[in-house]
């Protein structure tokens, strides 16, 4: 069964992943802007860069998602690689609405 905490979990990592690329990019944006670089175009170069690390942030570093994952092979805890699986996709899913409301916001197909 899955319990409270699960969701909470993948509510938090939807949106640390969302906050780490729109926080990311508007603010790597205004130093571009200070260094005399053009900073929409910039929003969607630093989107792009980020979209791994806002993942791996989102789900709380990568060791702890190779632990879930051995634990769910070798100790036969199947339920701990679906709940990570999940979060996962939880986070990708954030980064995804992200790069989708700056592609809105700055007229630029962010690829």
């Amino acid at each position: 069964m899955v319990d409270e905490r699960f969701f909470a979990s993948f509510i938090h990592c939807y949106f640390i992943a969302f906050g780490v690329i729109i926080g990311g990019a508007i603010i790597g944006s205004i130093g571009e802007f200070a260094t005399g670089n053009a900073p929409l175009t910039s929003i969607g170069r630093i989107a792009k860069n980020l979209r791994i690390w806002a993942i791996v942030a989102a789900i709380g570093g990568t060791f702890d998602a190779i632990a879930n994952f051995e634990r769910g092979l070798f100790d036969g805890s199947t339920m701990d690689i679906f709940k990570q699986a999940f979060l996962i996709l939880s986070a990708m899913g954030g980064v995804k609405t992200a790069i989708t409301l700056l592609e809105w916001l700055i007229q630029e197909d962010i690829t």
